[in-house]
């Protein structure tokens, strides 16, 4: 089975306090990972390199079935905003959108077992009801699809809706960027992906999906709430042309649309699993 490069990077974390408003947060005490494979569970780190953090912008397992409600998740939230839903949403994934959210990034996976889906942008008016979508973006997510019980080294991307706060990369950040957004040299994807695709530029720009990881810290913050076995480094960041261990890729040029559009004012979401969930 072929396996993802591990990264080489040397990483002095640089953490930031950043309240998350209007969202209930679980806090659990876990450990953080030393072994992080690129492009998706977790990412390798050291601890003793220079961090150049920006302030200005601003696996394999048996198949498993979409839980038919939304599980309860670190940084995932309760409460769903009135009036006109999100199309191809299951009732539990709309109701785990936070009421204070208007913006809302929806991954729809093929199957779930396949690595190839498409994501759009949802916005809603402060005030307004009515949800707008914006363009439809290919995009790959883990090799081996979807699951409800993601654990380290499933090659399957974790279904379930979670908040967007943090951002980081190799290059700096795009005009306009709003997320917080480490620029760190230590954002480096070496070696090759599932199907022996190059791996460079990968971390070029990435935005950090909230599962199982602290909020208001750079993507490169190894700790783990849940602890190692249930993985983390699930990040959006540029595609690779090929499957993730567990993130979702997009093209270079939507990484930076949603970098300049993800405003933290406007309590971004991640809804992410198979059609339907």
């Amino acid at each position: 089975m072929a396996r993802h490069a591990q990264t080489r990077a040397r990483t002095r974390l640089s953490r930031r306090s950043k309240a998350v408003g209007g969202l209930a947060l679980s806090t659990l005490v876990g450990t953080a990972l030393w072994a992080w494979p690129a492009s998706g569970d977790d990412h390798e780190t050291r601890t003793d390199a220079k961090s150049t953090t920006s302030t200005t912008a601003s696996g394999p397992d048996t198949p498993r079935t979409p839980a038919a409600a939304a599980k309860s998740a670190p940084n995932a939230a309760p409460g769903l905003a009135a009036g006109q839903p999100i199309p191809g949403l299951s009732d539990a994934a709309r109701k785990a959108i936070p009421a204070n959210s208007r913006q809302v990034l929806v991954v729809t996976g093929k199957g779930m077992d396949s690595y190839e889906s498409q994501v759009v942008l949802y916005t809603r008016a402060e005030d307004s009801d009515s949800w707008e979508p914006g363009p439809t973006w290919s995009a790959h997510n883990a090799a081996h699809g979807w699951t409800d019980n993601h654990h380290y080294g499933d090659l399957r991307s974790p279904i379930g809706v979670y908040t967007l706060t943090d951002a980081g990369g190799r290059l700096p950040a795009p005009d306009g960027t709003k997320l917080p957004y480490d620029h760190n040299d230590s954002f480096v994807a070496d070696g090759t992906g599932v199907e022996g695709e190059p791996l460079a530029g990968a971390f070029d720009y990435v935005i950090a999906i909230n599962y199982n990881r602290d909020p208001g810290t750079s993507p490169l913050d190894p700790h783990r709430p849940w602890g190692d076995f249930k993985g983390g480094g699930v990040w959006l960041h540029v595609d690779h042309d090929g499957p993730t261990q567990g993130c979702v890729s997009l093209k270079p040029k939507v990484m930076r649309e949603l970098l300049r559009t993800l405003d933290p004012a406007l309590h971004p979401v991640i809804v992410m699993g198979p059609a339907h969930y």
